[in-house]
């Protein structure tokens, strides 16, 4: 299924509604309200690293940004059943984070890639990685003998990834980006210029000032709010896990393309 090659707009469009990468994604209508609930509730584990204070305490407020930014339905009464991510706006969204990729080859900056979804995302990341180095970009390496209660932090082909039980672990949270951040502060080495993740990596890395660019699901509010308050510069909506890693290929060929990374 998976396209060869770099795809152009419309053909990428096709490709991520056949995937389900977008379009009518796998994530059900009453998952997606659950979060945004549990987020306007001041549920932390939602807040992938961010610091919401009680800005959004009314769940539709966060449905707003969500039928603004990622596609889903803005009707607070269509509560169960198939919701959608609309894949022009995550074409959008990729081509935005395509020119801050753009900005980060031409200056040569310090990136630092992470990704709390390992089974789906980590090649993504990866090629990204190796696009930016050859580029001119210097991928950070983070620190040795990073822990948070989850696991320890390590760095798993140019990505840092938590790692628990010998198992690249899936993880919400923003403590592992927080300990390579302070870690690297302690070290007396530079922070990155550029942060690019998803969940909790990216969300506390633009909680603490860095450039921060990532991947969101649909039942995952809080970067998308960042992104509309700015502490977050962009948020692509996608479904973070499909049935193959694969099926971001073409994707991810089209996010270097338009970065002039190809």
């Amino acid at each position: 299924m998976p396209i060869s090659g770099t795809p152009s707009r419309d053909a990428l469009i096709d490709h991520l509604v056949r995937t389900r990468i977008a379009g009518q994604v796998a994530t059900p209508r009453e998952n997606n309200l659950a979060h945004y609930r549990a987020l306007a509730n001041g549920d932390r584990n939602y807040w992938l690293g961010l610091e919401l204070g009680d800005r959004w305490s009314d769940e539709q407020d966060v449905l707003a940004v969500m039928a603004e930014r990622v596609g889903v339905s803005d009707d607070p009464e269509h509560r169960h059943g198939q919701d959608t991510i609309d894949p022009e706006l995550t074409v959008a969204a990729l081509e935005r984070m395509a020119a801050r990729l753009r900005k980060a080859a031409e200056g040569g900056q310090r990136v630092l890639l992470a990704t709390g979804h390992p089974g789906g995302l980590l090649d993504v990341h990866r090629a990204t990685a190796a696009a930016l180095r050859a580029a001119g970009c210097e991928i950070v390496v983070i620190p040795d003998h990073l822990q948070t209660d989850e696991g320890y932090v390590v760095q798993f082909a140019d990505v840092a990834v938590l790692e628990h039980g010998a198992s690249l672990w899936h993880t919400h949270s923003g403590e592992p980006m927080r300990a390579i951040l302070t870690g690297l502060q302690r070290a007396g080495r530079p922070l990155p210029d550029l942060v690019v993740a998803d969940h909790g990596w990216a969300g506390c890395a633009g909680q603490l000032g860095v450039d921060s660019v990532g991947y969101a699901d649909c039942n995952d509010p809080a970067l998308f709010l960042a992104e509309a308050e700015g502490t977050v510069q962009v948020t692509v909506p996608l479904d973070d896990h499909v049935a193959s890693p694969r099926y971001y290929d073409p994707m991810t060929a089209y996010l270097l393309h338009q970065a002039g990374l190809a």
